[in-house]
Parts: C-alpha cells; structure tokens; sequence
C-alpha cells in the first residue's frame, strides 16, 4: 500500500480509528497488550495487539474526508472488516453535553464527496453498521456510560468566517446534535466495500454554548470512549 506498510499477517480484521497519531500510540500503549508497531509512513501509525484474547488493529487517519479515505480505502484492501472510528466533536445541540458519547446513527455532509461519487442524482444517507452500533449501545449500557444515538454533519469546514447559529439551529431541528470531519466517508466507503463501520465521537466542545473541556479532562472522557469502541468491536 502507498501510505500503509503494515502487511496483511500484521493486520486484524477489526481496526479502531483514531484522527490522532499520538491517540493512538495511546491507546496501543494503554489498553492492548503484546503490541507491535505496524505502520509509521508519514507518522500515521498504527499498531497491532491483543485486548481480551482478541487481535485488534489501531490505525490513526488524520483528519477530513479525504485523509480518512485514504486509509479507510487501504486497510479494506488489506483485508480488514470492521472498523469503529473514535475521534471528538463539537455540540451543537442544547440537548448535548461535554463529555457525552455520541454513537453515530446516520451523517449528514456539506462535502461534495458523496455528490461526485453518485453523480449529484440523490442525497444518499450515510448510515453504520446496524450490529456494531447495537454492540456498541449494549456494551455502553452494560458499563453504566451515558451515551446519545444521533446524527451529525460531517463538515469540510472547521472554522466559520460568519455567524452559523441561525444554521446551528437548523440543523438541531432535524436532529444533528454535533459537527466532526470524517464519519460521512467512513460510512459511504464501507457500504460500497460491504464492510461494517461505526462512529463513536466524545463531545469535547460545545460551540454554541463556547464551553471546553481541559486537557485533564479530555483524556479522562477519551478513556471512556476508547474502552467503548474496543469492548464493541470485540463483542460477537
């Protein structure tokens, strides 16, 4: 592969997503045991081992559409099958708190991914995996975490050079309580590659309320979100 060297012998079937690099040096180093390293091209690493008997897989994608395509599209050809992305948001919704975890039923998008890939002839929902997203509610029930199913916009844009509470609340209306940069893509590709996908995003910005959680306590809320994913990903 062009941007991964991990070998196929070195790849799980089940991979977690970070945007982060060093989130996921973080994890590997935290909460897998025996791991290797399998991939440092342009220090997006990624890293094999073993949590609760299982093989996982970590690799990191950056941040956008296009840099998680990129390494979605990679990984499948390698041979991987299930993949949960674990990234953070900003609220937009009152309905929405700091630290709330948000699986991801359906993203919306003002990228012109998903317009070029069907032609611009229909609006197509990007949407998960129905099984790893009932894992994932299950697994959160099961270890007492505060989690909300709802949509979100997957957005090319991270700062705005207008005012957007009028769209902020528009957007609410119809149920998107977050904004974040890559779940539309990791959705689309996987449906086309018949792969299974899900987005876990902690909310770690509150933009409409301009409210921030401090580095101390993005870690500690990240925890929570990482042990989510890797109980989801492994449960049958």
């Amino acid at each position: 592969m062009i941007h991964i060297e991990t070998k196929k012998e070195e790849l799980s079937l089940l991979v977690i997503l970070p945007g982060d690099p060093l989130r996921g040096e973080y994890i590997a180093k935290n909460f897998l045991s025996n791991v290797k390293k399998t991939n440092s091209i342009r220090n997006m690493f990624g890293f094999l081992g073993d949590y609760k008997g299982k093989k996982v897989s970590i690799q990191s994608t950056g941040m956008g559409i296009p840099s998680i395509s990129i390494y979605l599209n990679e990984l499948i050809m390698l041979g991987a099958k299930k993949f949960i992305r674990i990234g953070t948001c900003g609220s937009i919704s009152d309905s929405t708190n700091l630290r709330d975890l948000i699986l991801v039923q359906s993203a919306a998008t003002d990228s012109s991914f998903n317009k070029i890939r069907f032609n611009g002839e229909i609006d197509y929902p990007a949407t998960p995996s129905f099984e790893l997203l009932l894992n994932a509610y299950k697994t959160a029930l099961n270890l007492d975490f505060k989690t909300i199913i709802s949509s979100v916009l997957t957005s090319d844009t991270f700062y705005y050079e207008s005012d957007m509470s009028s769209r902020f609340k528009l957007w609410e209306k119809y149920g998107l309580t977050a904004i974040e940069m890559e779940t539309a893509a990791l959705y689309t590709i996987s449906k086309g590659a018949n792969v299974d996908s899900l987005s876990i995003l902690s909310v770690t910005d509150h933009i409409v309320k301009k409210e921030s959680l401090s580095p101390q306590e993005r870690v500690n809320s990240l925890n929570d979100m990482i042990t989510l994913s890797l109980e989801a990903i492994i449960s049958e």
